[in-house]
């Protein structure tokens, strides 16, 4: 009998020898196997298109059957992908008009409120990046417990300081990302965007968008590997915050982990207890 591993074994082989099959395919075969949601995937598929040029600014998506039988997959995961788009600010839906491109950018509205789930978006403009290193490298032990995920996890951790603002302050904390290597060619663009999320990023150049943060606040030192970088002695207390990153599908595309020496870093809340009446 064969295994879901295997079939997919046998398929991708197939996909590289035929360079011909196209992404909706690969997506369906993908869907058919793992029997997972996959509107995410074709959002990101079509806001590459249109963010290349493929649907210019203007033009008509094709239509909802179109694409339906375009990526095998039923009306009600194309709307979803759809949403997705108009969510983006990329597209427009009228009835007995359909789909039109609107933007070739697409918008990013979240928001460092405190006041719902942007609020974990870390630090926004006003803490720039000073990126120290990118690379590939695996997770796995403590770290792959850490983070969830498979030991032996490839991820691209990119390692900077962050700055309260453009000037030679103390570093507020050291932060490492770690994104799937698929994304290597961001790299350049982190370092030249030196005050843009890189959450913000991926989204703008892939259309992956943010639908949920997870957050976890530890205490915890600094280690010897970042104390000198952030101008303390190793040992000092510090703040440790993780953050997944998911998209539409629940899938999580970035982790960052973050070290605040506790006198430059606080978090601070606001809760409000819930109307009784509204529970009744």
């Amino acid at each position: 009998m064969l295994l879901c591993s295997d079939i997919l074994n046998v398929i991708c082989s197939n996909i590289l020898r035929n360079t011909f099959l196209r992404f909706p395919f690969i997506i369906a075969v993908m869907n058919a196997v793992t029997n997972k949601p996959h509107f995410a995937d074709i959002a990101r598929n079509l806001t590459e298109g249109i963010v290349s040029g493929r649907f210019p600014v203007g033009s008509l998506l094709p239509t909802e059957l179109e694409l339906c039988d375009s990526y095998s997959t039923s009306r009600h995961t194309i709307r979803a992908a759809l949403h997705e788009l108009q969510q983006l600010g990329l597209v427009s839906r009228r009835k007995n008009v359909g789909t039109r491109v609107e933007s070739s950018e697409p918008t990013n509205d979240f928001r460092p409120s405190l006041a719902s789930v942007d609020d974990l978006v870390q630090f926004g403009s006003t803490h720039v990046r000073k990126v120290l290193e990118i690379e590939e490298t695996t997770v796995s032990g403590a770290l792959a417990t850490e983070f969830g995920c498979q030991n032996e996890t490839r991820w691209l951790r990119i390692s900077s300081l962050r700055m309260n603002g453009a000037t030679d302050r103390l570093p507020v904390g050291w932060t490492d990302v770690y994104i799937e290597p698929a994304y290597a060619e961001i790299g350049e663009i982190v370092r030249k965007s030196p005050s843009v999320l890189i959450s913000a990023l991926i989204e703008s150049r892939y259309g992956r968008r943010i639908a949920e943060i997870r957050q976890e606040i530890r205490a915890t030192t600094v280690p010897d590997t970042m104390a000198r970088s952030l101008q303390v002695e190793p040992g000092t207390t510090a703040l440790k915050i993780i953050r997944w990153y998911f998209d539409a599908a629940g899938q999580a595309f970035e982790i960052s982990v973050s070290v605040h020496p506790a006198e430059r870093f606080a978090v601070s809340m606001q809760l409000k207890r819930s109307d009784l009446h509204d529970k009744k």
